[in-house]
């Protein structure tokens, strides 16, 4: 398996950017230079995340998200 991150990645399966296999091995998203554990989806190259906003939903039933932009810095945790 390769060490390399997606530019864009997302933790809900029915997205497009969505990939079991990199996720299985934990990854860290670094915003700012502040560790997040709670990024929903991120893109390296247009330097956003997107989190939840709070326990609010939508009339789907998923979580609202906001976008915050930054520097974002993708990391796997585990050393495998």
């Amino acid at each position: 398996m390769t060490d390399t991150l997606p530019d864009r990645l997302s933790t809900n399966p029915d997205s497009p950017h969505y990939d079991s296999s990199v996720l299985q091995r934990d990854v860290g998203v670094r915003f700012n230079g502040v560790d997040k554990t709670n990024v929903d989806e991120y893109c390296v190259s247009e330097g956003w995340i997107r989190v939840a906003a709070g326990k609010a939903k939508d009339r789907h039933g998923n979580a609202l998200t906001i976008k915050l932009k930054g520097t974002v810095v993708p990391y796997f945790r585990d050393k495998a």
